[in-house]
């Protein structure tokens, strides 16, 4: 069974829940956003701590370190069986300072070319509703599971 580990960053600004979201990169995702953004994660495998994993992942995928008391959220099952692991952590995270590692493909297809493209092409804060609309639907249980945790009912989440 494939793992993945991620952070949920959370912060509040006058009083109001906002997470941080990331859009991942290359040109398959390029014209996509809603239902398209995703929490900062990456796969893992035995025996390696899911939260080692996942502060190793957000760096890879958001160039900046993340510390806080982490808060271990509920797994969630993907369609494809892959298991998220989710960490949230409330903290601060520069949107304006992105640095993601890259990977390569094929591109254009069948072109026998390569290129190379960032994980992540960009970061940003989000309302909880606006991040539900935003957010990847299997990724969303783990949005719900942080508001009831932290409180927040729907006349706190836009």
């Amino acid at each position: 069974m494939k793992r993945s580990a991620a952070i949920l960053v959370y912060r509040r600004i006058e009083d109001r829940l906002q997470v941080f979201l990331v859009h991942p990169g290359g040109p398959f995702w390029a014209k996509k956003d809603a239902g398209a953004w995703s929490i900062p994660k990456g796969e893992f495998d035995e025996p390696e701590d899911s939260l080692v994993a996942a502060k190793r992942e957000f760096f890879e995928e958001v160039g900046q370190a993340i510390e806080g008391h982490f808060i271990p959220l509920t797994p969630v099952k993907q369609k494809g069986g892959k298991v998220i692991h989710t960490w949230a952590v409330e903290g601060a995270v520069d949107e304006s300072r992105i640095n993601s590692n890259e990977f390569e493909m094929e591109w254009p297809p069948r072109s026998g070319r390569k290129a190379r493209f960032p994980e992540v092409d960009r970061g940003q804060w989000f309302p909880l509703a606006e991040a539900r609309r935003r957010l990847l639907g299997s990724q969303v249980p783990i949005l719900d599971e942080l508001a009831a945790r932290l409180g927040e009912g729907a006349q706190n989440s836009g």
